[in-house]
């Protein structure tokens, strides 16, 4: 085994990762490295690590595991798996531009758009929303319910993409203290596995500003999941259409839910930032 690792740093729309080809650089101890190499003044400094992977059998191209810089493990992150299409490609692993990524989620379908041989965004299937599921909100889905935290009450909107999400609507976004009421929402006793929670203001120009709480990882710059879910909760509360431009702290997600097949496809960016190699003896 290699005394060092090879990472790729990459974000999707600000979300920051930190990539490695677990293939050919395995990692004993996921969560550990996570909650190194995430640290922001000790570590490389990301919202989480991700693994890439090779399928053993099925109709999967490559395998995605996440780990969020607390060290738990996630099923599923849209910003990341956009930035594994960008990295499979441009490393020559392969020539493909719709490639078939297998998730804690199940399977999800990314779609490479190039310029100059360059993958500039990528579009990937979500799959279908789910609004109810007990194990990981005790109250009932799709509809706006009340919750409280300390001396507030928000109304909000279960939505889950594989992880859970929570979507409080506001008049005024600035006037939502994030880093207080979102640790108290994402361990609310509702959510038995903790809870992703947004906040979100409908523009005048119908789009939705949204910041995000990630279970796990705190404050981020963008969500895929939730901005998937934002839609989702935006449609069915009447708030807005199908497709809706999401505006995140890190950029914007366009979001689009088939009225054909229920699937959300979600179109964005994905960078690369630096490369570097990191000694094992850092986790």
């Amino acid at each position: 085994m290699t005394t060092s690792v090879h990472f790729t740093k990459m974000h999707g729309a600000g979300n920051d990762y930190i990539y490695v080809d677990s293939s050919v650089y395995p990692i004993e101890d996921p969560s550990a490295a996570a909650v190194a190499w995430s640290n922001r003044h000790k570590g490389i400094g990301s919202d989480g690590l991700v693994l890439i992977g090779r399928p053993e059998g099925g109709d999967a191209d490559f395998t995605m595991r996440i780990f969020n810089a607390d060290g738990s493990e996630a099923r599923m992150c849209g910003n990341a798996s956009r930035c594994i299409g960008k990295y499979v490609y441009e490393k020559g692993l392969t020539d493909k531009t719709s490639v078939r990524l297998l998730t804690l989620s199940g399977i999800r379908i990314l779609k490479l758009q190039l310029t100059d041989g360059h993958v500039g965004s990528v579009t990937v299937d979500m799959g279908e929303p789910v609004l109810q599921n007990l194990s990981q909100f005790t109250g009932e889905g799709g509809v706006e319910t009340a919750l409280s935290a300390d001396d507030r009450t928000f109304r909000g909107v279960f939505v889950s993409m594989g992880n859970p999400h929570f979507v409080i609507f506001t008049p005024d976004l600035t006037l939502v203290d994030i880093h207080h009421f979102g640790p108290l929402l994402e361990h609310h006793p509702a959510f038995p596995e903790r809870c992703n929670i947004e906040f979100v203001q409908v523009l005048p120009d119908g789009s939705l500003r949204t910041r995000v709480w990630e279970r796990g990882s705190g404050v981020t710059q963008a969500c895929g999941t939730g901005a998937c879910a934002t839609a989702v909760a935006a449609c069915l509360t009447g708030r807005a259409g199908r497709s809706v431009s999401i505006q995140m702290d890190g950029g914007e997600l366009g979001i689009q839910w088939s009225a054909s097949d229920g699937h959300i496809w979600m179109t964005g960016p994905a960078e690369t930032v630096y490369e570097g190699d990191i000694p094992r003896s850092k986790v």
